[in-house]
């Protein structure tokens, strides 16, 4: 079991209030007070709460499956994992098992969650669960991708071609491959398991 180790106390908020918000964003001011007495004001993006998974789906020992999907805030294409948004009321593995349907048109009967990662958790109070998915099976469910994504399979044993790749940046995406890795190598029976 994994703890954490601060000696600190949280600072105490004195107030908070939306200063910005639009379609998707809330822009959220903090004014805190530390222990030491000294009072600050902070901002960050408030989160829905509900988090977003990552799935590095495994067709077999040797691939894994990547999608190749338009990012707005570098306005290009990127090469990354299935993700999305938690809906209300599912869980974890139920997210990742709808999002591998509506992003690569498979779903996944077993699920290993390798680990929740803070998204830059100075400015923004969200949370990605990175899993793994095994024992695959075709399954289509309709998503809400403005175009058709891109589905690549990609050999387990090129990763390092992968992290050379000028379109696969995304952080989470890296993370993701090396928790992964990490499992895979620790876990090399993963595939003769089964659901």
């Amino acid at each position: 079991m994994t703890q954490r180790h601060t000696s600190k106390q949280v600072p105490e908020i004195l107030a908070q209030e939306i200063v910005a918000q639009s379609r998707l964003f809330k822009i959220e001011q903090l004014q805190l007070r530390f222990s030491n007495g000294a009072e600050r004001t902070y901002e960050r993006m408030r989160g829905s709460g509900r988090g977003a998974v990552m799935i590095v789906a495994c067709p077999d020992p040797d691939h894994f499956y990547l999608i190749r999907e338009y990012s707005a805030g570098t306005h290009d294409y990127q090469l990354g994992f299935p993700k999305g948004l938690i809906d209300p009321g599912e869980d974890v593995l139920a997210a990742a098992n709808r999002e591998l349907k509506e992003e690569i048109g498979f779903g996944a009967s077993r699920f290993v969650t390798l680990k929740s990662l803070a998204l830059a958790p100075g400015y923004f109070n969200a949370t990605m669960h990175i899993v793994m998915a095994f024992d695959l099976f075709p399954e289509q469910q309709e998503g809400d991708e403005p175009e058709p994504l891109e589905l690549i399979s990609w050999a387990r044993g090129k990763t390092d071609l992968l992290l050379q790749q000028a379109d696969f940046t995304e952080a989470r995406s890296v993370a993701a491959l090396l928790l992964a890795q990490q499992y895979l190598e620790a876990n090399p029976d993963v595939f003769k398991q089964t659901a």
